[in-house]
């Protein structure tokens, strides 16, 4: 057996270990079903452009018809992509466990479409809405000819997602650290390690005992915590790991 196929092995025997699991993904889950990062591709009409100011309050604040149109042109895109082997994976995962946790990143509700239900998405989804001055969550949008629409106190309503300069959600980032604390095995998934909070979970989950694997294309700066370092998209990596994990539990 390869290096690789041991590695593979000792996570599943990690999984096949443990009662409580946090899966933690970020943007390179949403790359392999064709979602680039707003930074990696604008297309013509958006090239002129600083998504990190179209995507903040004064951005915002600035010009909402222009900030509105472009989320609703990513909206569109974003509706477009199927989940990938790698997200269906991990729904696959969620069952054979006391507590699943899924804690992303990514905003583009793909782990859902895929079957996933405890999901803690710590930068909001694009396909929520809430009024900018109150946080008012927005079920359905107004019949509202206004671009952007307006809340029923008022108020402008925007997408609800995080935008630079923001703070995360205060019962996303508690209910992570909650799972973090209590996990067994912490997989980490197309994420780069570089945006915090986030790219410090790896580190509180290992200090609370939990085994950490990660699976990522190349090596990153979780890469020193990690327990096991599975090389290769999550896409191939993730069905592979499964699959040895449920053999494992039904031998």
């Amino acid at each position: 057996m390869s290096d690789t196929g041991r590695d593979l092995e000792r996570a599943a025997g990690f999984l096949q270990e443990a009662r409580s699991v946090v899966v933690s993904t970020g943007a390179g889950m949403s790359k392999e079903s064709g979602i680039p990062t707003f930074r990696d591709a604008p297309n013509a009409l958006w090239e002129k452009f600083d998504p990190a100011k179209l995507a903040s309050e004064e951005g915002f604040l600035a010009d909402p018809p222009l900030v509105w149109q472009w989320y609703e042109e990513r909206r569109r895109m974003i509706s477009t992509a199927e989940p990938n082997p790698g997200h269906r994976a991990i729904a696959r995962l969620e069952p054979h466990f006391e507590n699943f946790t899924l804690v992303t990143q990514n905003i583009d509700d793909l782990h859902r479409k895929a079957g996933s239900r405890n999901i803690v998405e710590m930068h909001g989804n694009i396909f929520r809405y809430k009024c900018f001055n109150l946080h008012h969550p927005i079920d359905t949008l107004p019949q509202d000819e206004r671009v952007p629409p307006r809340c029923r106190c008022g108020s402008l309503i925007r997408p609800d997602v995080v935008w630079f300069g923001e703070l995360l959600p205060e019962q996303a980032v508690e209910r992570a650290y909650t799972a973090l604390r209590k996990c067994d095995v912490m997989l980490v998934v197309g994420t780069s390690g570089v945006v915090y909070p986030v790219a410090g979970f790896p580190e509180v989950a290992r200090a609370h005992g939990a085994r950490i694997v990660e699976i990522n294309p190349e090596s990153t700066a979780i890469t020193r915590v990690a327990h096991i370092f599975l090389e290769g998209p999550a896409g191939g990596v993730l069905p592979e790991l499964v699959d040895a994990f449920l053999k494992r539990k039904a031998a």
